[in-house]
């Protein structure tokens, strides 16, 4: 093998390493920084597995009821982009669509705690202080 061969092999292999350890780096630095599961739904996830399974339905389930308003807001949002991509920015049209996504957040937020809090009714005072606990968790801390 030629001298000049063998430089130029040694710097492909220099540069595929330093590749994958920033890859890897990359990865570590990313799995521990993502945001952790949040919300009402992760808070649950302490509770036995038939209250778990129970309190995620409905969870679920008023999400789905939801959909219409979800739409509306991701449309809202779609039209906020739209507007501030403009050339001369419609500060009021931009306002208003900001207000629609708004409108939109807090109507789902709402209608799943309002479902949340109908589900913990029906749970025994044991499994709503699981929950509580579970609410009371860092992000962090809450179980994925």
């Amino acid at each position: 093998m030629s001298p000049r061969t063998l430089r130029i092999l040694c710097a492909v292999s220099i540069l595929l390493n330093l590749f994958l350890i920033g890859g890897g780096i990359g990865a570590l630095t990313w799995l521990h920084t993502r945001p952790a599961v949040a919300g009402l739904r992760a808070a649950g996830g302490d509770l036995p597995r038939d209250q778990r399974r129970v309190f995620r339905s409905a969870l679920r389930d008023a999400r789905l009821e939801m959909r219409p308003t979800a739409l509306a807001g991701r449309q809202a949002r779609a039209d906020a982009a739209a507007l501030l991509r403009a050339p001369t920015l419609d500060q009021a049209a931009l306002n208003a669509a900001l207000a629609r996504i708004r409108a939109a957040d807090v109507a789902i937020r709402t209608h799943v705690e309002e479902r949340a809090v109908v589900v913990a009714g029906t749970f025994s005072p044991a499994d709503r202080a699981i929950l509580a606990d579970g609410m009371q968790k860092k992000p962090g801390q809450l179980r994925r």
